[in-house]
């Protein structure tokens, strides 16, 4: 049964509306590469007692090589199972949708039927397609399950998208949402002019999938012309691999700003330089001197440094720790150590692992 908007509890939309912090969740391994349940059971358990306001699972963080070793359904499955068993508080449950049509229409009805709210719905597979093509794609999608569209960096396969792309993306009926992470500033910006043009900025929310600009995303308000007047518009929280570390303190940052900017009145200092850290942190974390190439063993290594992953193993043996990123972790663990969350995680782990 294909699922819109509108069927969605209105605290689920709250979550969105209000801005949250969602983490895109990592996929836990054991020495022979083999799914682990408990350690993605710990996970889960994890980003929850974090506080953060859903969860992404079957996205890039998760590998999406888990479909070629037919772990799709598993891993969305443990992660709705879990969730469900830990907590009664509403989550808002994002799918990761991705390949071509019959593919992407497949994963829709799949995350539905397994109590998914959202997919996120990756273009990468069709980046040499027209807007018009992708256009067509996206709303084919969106008749299954309701869509947070996905702006990707260019760098890592993403198509390169114009402002009426996203103008026509908001105006489908079943749009909820915008990850805008193209890891650009321009390219963000037609995002929200696109989204503004369609006047739907109340109701497509923008979340921030820029790791490398994630405090100044969520803090600053954007404004564009419409109708001889300006338009403001904010972020309202984050989509983003990052927070899948560090997440309690990621909430603590996202709960500060809201906060600050509540209050109304200048940005304190302290708050606009956090940018420049998180971002520091960031290319350590994602592997930025190797173009990328250790951004989710980057994570799985923060990770296992908690205890919560046994070891950084990824689906393909070949993905691993760029050369010199051990010791670009080192230096931000050592530089930035209140943004780490080691201490929270050392307090809960046992019961995480139970």
């Amino acid at each position: 049964m294909p699922l819109h908007r509108n069927d969605l509890a209105p605290e689920l939309l709250s979550i969105l509306a209000n801005g949250a912090v969602i983490p895109a969740q990592p996929l836990a391994l054991d020495a022979q590469r083999r799914f682990d349940r408990r350690r993605q059971r710990a996970l889960t358990r994890y980003y929850i007692d974090a506080g953060v306001g859903g969860l992404a699972v079957g996205v890039h963080t998760t590998q999406f090589a888990i479909r070629e070793h037919g772990l799709y359904e598993t891993v969305l499955e443990r992660a709705v199972t879990d969730s469900r068993a830990w907590t009664h508080r509403p989550l808002v449950m994002i799918a990761g949708v991705c390949g071509p049509t019959p593919q992407a229409l497949q994963e829709a009805r799949t995350a539905v039927q397994l109590g998914y709210h959202a997919g996120l719905l990756s273009l990468a597979a069709l980046a040499d397609r027209s807007e018009d093509e992708l256009l067509a794609h996206c709303a084919a999608v969106a008749e299954e399950i309701p869509l947070v569209g996905f702006y990707l960096q260019s760098l890592i396969g993403g198509p390169v998208l114009s402002s009426d792309f996203w103008r026509r993306f908001a105006l489908l009926p079943n749009a909820l949402a915008i990850k805008m992470a193209p890891f650009n500033r321009y390219r963000t910006l037609d995002v929200m002019r696109g989204v503004v043009a369609a006047r739907a900025e109340d109701h497509v929310y923008l979340y921030t999938g820029n790791d490398d600009h994630i405090v100044l995303d969520l803090a600053l308000p954007f404004a564009f012309p419409r109708d001889g007047r300006m338009v403001t518009v904010r972020v309202r929280g984050g989509l983003l691999g990052h927070w899948s570390v560090w997440t309690s303190k990621a909430v603590e940052t996202l709960q500060r700003i809201q906060a600050e900017v509540s209050a109304g009145g200048a940005l304190s200092a302290d708050l606009l330089a956090l940018d420049s850290r998180i971002t520091d942190c960031n290319g350590a974390f994602f592997d930025v001197r190797n173009h990328f190439a250790g951004c989710i063993a980057g994570c799985h290594e923060v990770l296992r440094r908690q205890g919560l992953l046994e070891g950084i193993w990824c689906l393909d043996p070949h993905e691993t720790l760029g050369p010199g990123q051990a010791q670009e972790i080192d230096r931000v663990y050592a530089e930035h150590t209140d943004l780490a969350d080691d201490a929270f995680v050392a307090q809960n782990l046992e019961r995480w692992l139970s």
